[in-house]
């Protein structure tokens, strides 16, 4: 099928400096400000990638690892929660050692030259108990998330601990901090008040103060010591933005467990995540997912929640496709976005509370927070990771092009719904004489099809270039170079994704890789074809003003192994033993640790099971962690959670119930459960060690 894609219709944009409420300098000079469009560092456009962290949620010893295998992963901000129940858990009593250090956390990213982003609520959500807020302040004598003076002196308070363990650690003094969010999704979310739930439901109020609120935490914050160059706010839902004082963020989610609160049979749409839209145009005021109360060109579109994953909710499990990460970046990519953010990037753990041995929400499991992020609860990395950090790669060099282009849609996507899956979902980034081609070939919720034999004209101002037998593999994504000068060289089309760009005193090199089920070719200009040999990698030469400008071409699967930055160590399955558990119960079992390699960096439990919930205690009984079934392998990290050999551990699998009902006929205050089926089963158990120094 033909496509036009008419480059000489872009939009030209305008674009000029935010004022200094979004500036910031550190003692060296370093200045931090923004555009319109995008972040800038020195005055240059910076391409900025940040990926959530609940510091708290990691255990301390991972927390190196993770930050280096974040920064691997071609991220350069961590973003985290500052949880107010994590720290002041009984009122007045302030908590920030071992997990809830903050300050070391921070050092540490610090250390590894990584930028951080602290949302210090005090409403925060996370699927944390309360959504961030303290039990005590329940019985309190004024209402919570308003401009009532008793409250606000109390997050005053929780400002006050946060800006005593950062000094020296902002910005302005030389340290990493560059922003800070306050409160979360104001004026349109809110989470259950833990105390209450499953007696009267109570609810956490979503606030009504408006932008006067959010303005009010600003000046608290800067007042006790929080302040950075730039703050910034939840943009969706209709939620309070003041964008003369914060940087509106974004983001979307393709899985929606919180949907099947009020109906478990409700059933899951293919969600419009996957389309591609302008969110960077004053001509379109909303999309979807995107109504600013502001013109769209006034503030650069970025995100902060781009789902990097998804936890399963007590009544909606599912097995999470890990395309759907990157899929996403690529559609807010060629949406406008030029400051990706994604929640979950990396998975945790809950900290057992002191008052309250729990502090997730009962929707979620009590201690798990893994969200099937690109790096998991234990330090797993998934194949998202390695899909991302292609992107990724991809902006670091190739940013400094993308960040002034405007999107270009495709006429012929107008007014598709998700659930159409016979058509190809293309559109462009463009200056209007060269640019970015995306495609993007997933949708959740819906399976879409091998496409083949499409071809797309680009028009430029003077000439028309063809792509013919394009093809892409179901569930890919891809960006590809259109009319770019490289290094003297004019490419005007290739159909392999641009990578990297590597020069050494002989040879510039630019390397790319074959998005799956595309046929590579480079074409440039007065030049016929190039055809790359169907192998895992390919290079050919150029020549032109007397250098010589190398193209190497890698497979989908080499493009994985290409890292700027070496990763930590990542876990390995050669060192696999099978256990056997004894049964003890009618669900119940027991795993008795065998000798454990004490050179190894961790050790994963790794238990496949059929049911409805897991849990694992230790030999006094405590719950150490567990899981709601989605029939995928359970892993847990037993160096954490200080297992050792010898140790038996007790698995408990809450059956899935059929034809459950409570009866309460008896005369005598009786209640009894009855359920007419029960249904589980325990598979493979095994240990799974990871290696120091193995990658």
């Amino acid at each position: 099928m033909g496509h036009i894609l008419d480059f000489t219709k872009a939009r030209k944009q305008e674009i000029y400096p935010l004022p200094r409420t979004f500036y910031g300098r550190n003692p060296d000079g370093k200045e931090i400000g923004f555009t319109n469009y995008y972040m800038t560092i020195d005055g240059e456009p910076f391409f900025a990638i940040s990926g959530e962290c609940h510091f708290s949620r990691v255990f301390e010893n991972q927390w190196e690892d993770t930050i280096l295998k974040m920064k691997a992963g071609g991220l350069n901000i961590i973003s985290t929660y500052v949880f107010w129940n994590h720290h002041e858990e009984i009122e007045g009593k302030f908590t920030f050692e071992g997990r809830r250090n903050l300050r070391k956390f921070v050092e540490l990213c610090q250390k590894h030259d990584m930028f951080v982003i602290l949302r210090i609520g005090p409403f925060c959500h996370g699927e944390c108990r309360n959504g961030g807020l303290p039990d005590w302040l329940y019985g309190k004598p004024y209402d919570v998330r308003g401009n009532n003076p008793e409250f606000l002196q109390q997050v005053r308070l929780f400002y006050r601990a946060i800006g005593q363990q950062i000094q020296g650690l902002l910005f302005k003094d030389g340290g990493p901090i560059i922003a800070a969010q306050l409160d979360n999704e104001y004026m349109h979310s809110a989470a259950p008040w833990e105390m209450s739930t499953g007696i009267s439901n109570e609810w956490v109020n979503g606030g009504k103060d408006g932008d006067e609120y959010l303005i009010v935490l600003k000046k608290i914050a800067i007042d006790e010591g929080i302040a950075t160059p730039f703050y910034t706010c939840t943009g969706w839902g209709g939620a309070a933005t003041p964008k003369e004082h914060m940087l509106p963020l974004w983001g979307g989610y393709a899985f929606w467990p919180w949907m099947f609160y009020g109906n478990k049979d409700y059933k899951h749409p293919a969600t419009p995540e996957y389309i591609y839209r302008d969110n960077h145009n004053n001509a379109v005021k909303s999309t979807y997912n995107f109504e600013p109360f502001y013109e769209p060109e006034s503030m650069p579109y970025s995100c902060c929640e781009m789902g990097g994953g998804m936890i399963p909710f007590y009544n909606y499990r599912f097995h999470f496709p890990y395309e759907s990460v990157d899929a996403m970046a690529n559609v807010k990519l060629a949406s406008g976005c030029n400051f990706l953010g994604y929640y979950m990037y990396r998975g945790g753990t809950n900290p057992n509370g002191f008052a309250t041995e729990f502090l997730n929400e009962h929707q979620v499991p009590k201690l798990g927070y893994d969200y099937n992020a690109p790096i998991g609860e234990f330090g797993q990395l998934r194949p998202s990771y390695y899909r991302l950090r292609c992107i990724h790669t991809f902006v670091k060099h190739f940013g400094n092009l993308l960040c002034p282009m405007t999107t270009l849609l495709a006429e012929d996507n107008e007014g598709r719904e998700p659930e159409d899956t016979s058509y190809l979902r293309y559109a462009a980034r463009t200056d209007g004489k060269s640019g970015f081609l995306f495609i993007n070939n997933y949708q959740d919720h819906a399976e879409l099809t091998y496409k083949s034999g499409e071809s797309i004209t680009i028009r430029l101002p003077d000439k028309e270039i063809t792509i013919n037998e394009l093809s892409i593999a179901a569930g890919e994504e891809a960006i590809l170079p259109i009319n770019l000068d490289l290094d003297g060289l004019r490419l005007e089309y290739a159909t392999v994704q641009p990578l990297a760009r590597v020069e050494s005193p002989d040879v510039i090199s630019y390397i790319f890789f074959k998005p799956e089920g595309m046929n590579p070719v480079y074409k440039f200009e007065g030049e016929e074809p190039i055809v790359p040999e169907d192998s895992p990698s390919y290079s050919f030469p150029m020549h032109v003003n007397g250098k010589t400008i190398c193209f190497i071409t890698l497979s989908r699967e080499m493009s994985y192994e290409f890292t700027e930055i070496k990763p930590p160590t990542e876990l390995i399955n050669q060192n696999k033993r099978v256990l056997t558990p004894k049964q003890c119960g009618e669900s119940r079992f027991t795993i008795e640790i065998p000798e454990l390699n004490e050179e190894a960096k961790d050790t994963l439990l790794q238990i496949n099971y059929s049911g409805d919930i897991g849990s694992l205690f230790d030999t006094s009984g405590k719950l150490i962690h567990d899981d709601f079934c989605c029939e995928k392998t359970w892993e847990i990290g037993l160096k954490e959670l200080g297992i050792k050999e010898g140790d038996v551990l007790t698995l408990y699998i809450t059956p899935k119930k059929e034809d459950v009902v409570v009866d309460v006929s008896s005369t005598m205050a009786g209640r009894l459960e009855k359920a007419e089926g029960l249904h589980f089963a325990l598979g493979e158990v095994a240990l799974v060690e990871t290696l120091e120094g193995q990658a």
